[in-house]
């Protein structure tokens, strides 16, 4: 692992999950991490876009809790079996890294229709192919339209969804669900045992689906153990 920039904290800012707390990062800035040493980072809650390695360190708040799937026990539910036979005409490919206009046209429709931003392509790049780590990306097809891309990070037991973006015409087919179901079985078909899901926040409805995949295990910030 090649230090870029040494470990530090942001200052406190308003929290954008829990509006009534305030928020702050710990961070540093590194390239050239392998898939061990991202595991080891994977497994103390850090999470990273590009260079950027971050955790959240709030002093009392403890709300954003790293949730992972175990992979090869995973099981469907019902509901997302349903999901599953609904969306069967969306095929998937999984390949390196390669950015393109049109992922990032799909990125700014993402962005604005979600949620009324927009990010230039420069901070675009930066973000999702200035590459730090082993990594790659899960594109999914209606026929011959891409219809959304995933961007994964590949440690040396896990797979770690960094973000999905979609056409959000297509919101129909619930295909941020339906990346994370595709996404988990590939993390097992390649022999790995979990699948990071980010952070699960209970009190964030857009957070808290998150644990409606089983079996799966959340990081205890006091012990510094998943349970």
């Amino acid at each position: 692992m090649n230090i870029i920039r040494e470990q530090q904290l942001s200052e406190f800012e308003v929290c954008s999950y829990i509006p009534q707390n305030r928020w702050r990062f710990e961070y540093f800035f590194a390239s050239g991490v392998n898939d061990s040493e991202l595991e080891e980072l994977f497994e103390k809650g850090w999470r990273k876009f590009g260079i950027y390695y971050f955790r959240p360190n709030c002093d009392s708040c403890f709300k954003c809790v790293p949730i992972r799937i175990k992979a090869d026990q995973f099981r469907l539910s019902k509901s997302q079996r349903r999901l599953l036979r609904r969306s069967s005409l969306i095929d998937v490919k999984f390949s390196p890294l390669k950015y393109s206009e049109e992922i990032f046209r799909i990125y700014n429709d993402h962005s604005q229709n979600r949620f009324n931003k927009k990010i230039d392509r420069d901070n675009f790049l930066t973000t999702f192919y200035m590459q730090s780590c082993p990594s790659f990306q899960s594109e999914y097809y209606i026929g011959s339209e891409l219809i959304g891309v995933g961007f994964i990070d590949k440690s040396s037991k896990s797979l770690s969804s960094v973000y999905y973006i979609f056409k959000t015409e297509y919101a129909k087919y619930r295909p941020g669900i339906y990346s994370i179901l595709k996404e988990i079985e590939y993390t097992a078909s390649l022999g790995l045992k979990y699948y990071y899901l980010g952070y699960y926040i209970k009190d964030n409805h857009s957070m808290a689906y998150k644990d409606a995949f089983h079996p799966n295990e959340k990081f205890d910030w006091h012990t510094g153990k998943w349970l």
